[in-house]
């Protein structure tokens, strides 16, 4: 009998699609086509792939760093000459402007020049009077001279007139039993006499000759010391009025200048300064990238300013000593407080190439040197 419940026959139950993120998680666990063991294996592919990449790119910079050691804390570096007047007075002429490239030789300030013109003059009439005195000296040297061989040739004819005086007394002295007067022997005592004081009074003034000789000499030395202190005095005056003209010591760029037409300056103070054109690179690299390097090893220099150029230099040479130990306060590390940091050095790199003059290369600008240093064959430090 039936009960009065109708029951209904059980259907077909399809299953219901999926929708929204389970669904797309489903299609990506479950590629179509792929049975499971086979999507296993190509994720363990993939993650094998993966590995291989990453150890390639650790072997890859492991040898790198055999092979070369570079660093960003590098810059350029030159050599910045400061200009400083040497003159007082003040300016007529500024010949030169701000970053202007200048040749060496070339003026660069023109200071007022009537002043050291007129010491000039000054010291060039001083040096003709003195010249003056020096050609009076050497004259009058010249008199006394032939005074002195006067004073000779007097000698000379009194010692001649002596010996006839005395000759004469010895000739009456002898006959004078009968034959010579004393009168005549009298007479010829007092010739023989005066031809005595004749010469002692012509040796006398060739002691006066010489003397004066001597005075003058001392006289001739003292207007060449007049001349030689003249003559400083005159190359002073000019060395003073070369100052006046600033001309540029070395081929480079204007930088830092301060002076302008009108200014009155004093020596020492700074005008200007000039950067010239050759530079380097100091770069400082950390204390255990120097195991292995060398002066002379070729370096790749790249410039922020320039990224797209890269140059070629060489290590030049590696400072000695680090730049702490050389800062304005050392570290002292005897304090008890000492922590071990890892140190820089100062390397100086040099250009092989010639610098373009219409590139700005100037010192400050950051670069990233890298050094190609012996990968074998270096022994290494102990």
């Amino acid at each position: 009998m039936s009960s009065g419940i109708i029951e209904e026959e059980p259907s077909s139950q399809m299953p219901r699609p999926k929708t929204g993120a389970v669904a797309t998680a489903s299609a990506l666990d479950q590629p179509a086509g792929l049975p499971p063991r086979s999507r296993s294996h190509v994720r363990h592919l993939i993650i094998g792939v993966l590995v291989v990449l990453a150890l390639a790119a650790g072997g890859a910079y492991y040898i790198y760093s055999l092979n070369y050691e570079s660093t960003d804390d590098a810059f350029i570096e030159g050599h910045v000459i400061a200009i400083a007047s040497q003159a007082t007075g003040r300016v007529q002429q500024v010949l030169i402007d701000d970053n202007q490239h200048v040749q060496a030789g070339q003026i660069l300030v023109r200071i007022d020049d009537e002043d050291y013109k007129a010491r000039l003059a000054a010291a060039q009439a001083a040096l003709t009077a003195a010249q003056s005195r020096l050609v009076e000296a050497d004259s009058a040297i010249h008199v006394l001279q032939a005074n002195a061989e006067q004073a000779q040739a007097d000698i000379a004819a009194a010692q001649a007139n002596q010996r006839f005086a005395q000759q004469d007394l010895k000739r009456l002295d002898a006959i004078r039993q009968g034959a010579a007067s004393e009168q005549e022997l009298l007479q010829a005592r007092a010739k023989a006499d005066a031809a005595d004081a004749t010469v002692r009074a012509a040796q006398a003034g060739l002691v006066a000759s010489q003397a004066k000789i001597i005075n003058g000499q001392a006289q001739v030395q003292t207007a060449q010391a007049s001349v030689a202190q003249a003559q400083a005095q005159v190359q002073l005056a000019q060395i003073a009025l070369s100052y006046t003209t600033v001309i540029a010591p070395e081929a480079g760029r204007i930088t830092r200048k301060v002076v302008e037409a009108g200014q009155y300056v004093q020596p020492g103070v700074a005008l200007l300064a000039i950067v010239p054109d050759q530079v380097w690179v100091v770069a400082n690299f950390k204390e255990t990238q120097l195991t292995k390097m060398r002066p002379g090893q070729p370096v790749s220099i790249r410039i922020d300013a320039y990224p797209s150029r890269k140059w070629k230099g060489h290590v030049d040479s590696i400072q000695s000593g680090t730049g702490s130990r050389f800062s304005l306060l050392p570290p002292e590390n005897a304090t008890g407080n000492f922590v071990k940091v890892v140190q820089r050095v100062p390397v100086k790199i040099v250009f092989d190439e010639t610098l373009p003059s219409d590139w700005v290369l100037a010192p400050g600008m950051s670069v990233e040197p890298r050094v190609t240093v012996a990968a074998t064959g270096d022994k290494q430090q102990p």
